[in-house]
């Protein structure tokens, strides 16, 4: 079964969009409940104000925000680029990682960031991070969220992670829940939107490990949350076309040349939308491997980075290569680039970014007939958006194409912009599932232009 043809483990989230419409489905075509948010001022000149966006994406980068914590055992690295360290670890304990069976002790030390409280009372948060993990060191992310009754989640797991896969197997954690909010794979989830409870804070934890007697440290750049309440809807509102007629130079990358090979990471290529799709920004972005990085790959495959790239976003737990922090945290071991993993709110925050030069990850998901040129239906796919044709459509490099001549597709503007932002769908069997609600990547380096700085601050990340 190809990795287009799987069901995707957000499918699970559909149990929950599903009990907020039981009996009261919505028919595809009608009007959502609410109108589309779009982002605050954009690259373009436009008219009229922009609604509230209902996306709060807040990071800790620098020494003072790091500094607002508490930590234990953590020093912070000073410098243009303020990280968090191990300094006198708190302590040691052995952890056993549930992919190998191996039982090992590690030095650790703790950071817990202050509580953020949300702009906009959420019902999904998802954490990532930037980090730098020499071998024989990782780190946990966790999430604690506070509801709007006053009541705390527990700690959440929301990721086990190191750059490589030779000390601990890369992880997310299953079976996180209290009945009330559940965590699959890397999306913290109330259960039930349609009840009204809603996440109004939350705050951040990082524990950082190394094996016992080195002086090696993980170092934490960047450590944030998107939350999001994003409305319960089949169709959106179309937009207008902005900053149109740009197209990026992103290489062209296909997963399918990749299918059968390793296996053991997600059945292959055909299963790589996510990390090809990453590889295709990243290299954009300046991003290159070394020969010794890809050593390890069969001479006899072309793109070689490709396999590297799905290796380095391998998700044990998941078993497959799109956990989207993970995707995140690859794009970030690159000298020189940040990660991300928020949602956008309309065209017209791609048609932002791409103006300034930055590629788009998109998420979506959609039936073979409700995107004209693709040519296959998808419970769940990456692609990189590259540019705007003079009239509006969306150029994407999609990798689930043939080759890497064929990667290049043009959608139509309007069939994309509802397929990426709905957050209801329905499937082959007239099922509702979930949309992404507009999910998306962003890569851009640690030293920004001016132009570029204005557009990542027009869509809420800083």
């Amino acid at each position: 079964m190809s990795g287009l043809e799987q069901p995707s483990r957000r499918s699970v989230l559909a149990v929950a969009v599903a009990a907020a419409v039981t009996g009261t489905v919505t028919p595809a075509a009608a009007a959502p409940r609410r109108a589309a948010d779009s982002a605050g001022p954009a690259i373009p000149s436009g008219a009229g104000r922009t609604p509230a966006r209902p996306v709060d994406y807040r990071a800790w980068t620098t020494y003072s925000d790091w500094r607002g914590g508490t930590g234990h055992g953590t020093r912070v690295s000073p410098g243009p680029r303020a990280g968090l360290e191990i300094a006198v670890p708190a302590g040691t304990t052995d952890y056993t990682d549930p992919h190998t069976g191996t039982t090992a002790p590690w030095e650790y030390a703790t950071w817990t960031g202050p509580r953020h409280r949300l702009a906009v009372p959420a019902t999904e948060a998802i954490a990532s991070w930037n980090a730098h993990t020499p071998p024989g060191t990782w780190l946990q992310a966790e999430l604690r969220g506070t509801y709007s009754d006053g009541t705390d989640t527990p700690w959440y797991v929301m990721g086990r992670w190191a750059a490589g896969d030779q000390d601990i197997k890369r992880t997310s954690v299953d079976g996180q829940s209290d009945g009330r909010s559940t965590v699959w794979t890397d999306t913290l989830s109330v259960d039930d939107p349609a009840s009204g409870l809603r996440l109004a804070s939350y705050r951040l934890r990082l524990t950082l490990y190394r094996r016992p007697g080195t002086r090696l440290t993980p170092t934490v750049h960047r450590f944030g949350a998107m939350g999001s309440d994003v409305p319960d809807r089949f169709t959106v509102p179309a937009s207008a076309p902005g900053a149109v007629g740009t197209e990026l130079g992103v290489p062209r990358y296909s997963q399918e040349i990749h299918a059968g090979q390793y296996p053991q990471y997600d059945n292959g290529g055909e299963a790589w939308c996510s990390p090809t799709s990453s590889q295709m920004a990243v290299e954009y972005l300046g991003g290159r491997l070394t020969p010794a990085q890809l050593a390890w790959v069969d001479p006899a495959y072309a793109d070689p980075q490709v396999c590297h790239a799905a290796r380095s976003t391998y998700d044990s737990q998941y078993e497959g290569c799109g956990n989207w922090p993970f995707n995140a945290a690859y794009a970030a071991t690159f000298d020189g680039l940040q990660g991300v993993v928020t949602r956008l709110g309309s065209l017209t925050d791609l048609e932002t970014l791409i103006a300034a030069g930055l590629p788009v990850v998109t998420s979506q998901s959609f039936l073979k007939s409700e995107l004209t040129g693709a040519g296959y239906g998808t419970s769940g796919h990456l692609m990189a958006v590259v540019g705007f044709t003079a009239e509006g459509d969306v150029i994407a490099n999609d990798p689930a194409s043939p080759g890497d001549e064929a990667v290049r597709r043009v959608y139509r503007r309007r069939e994309f912009e509802n397929i990426w932002l709905r957050t209801k769908r329905y499937n082959d069997s007239g099922k509702v599932v979930s949309g992404s609600g507009g999910v998306c990547y962003l890569y851009f380096p640690v030293r920004l232009t001016p132009r570029r700085r204005r557009a990542l601050q027009a869509v809420g990340v800083r």
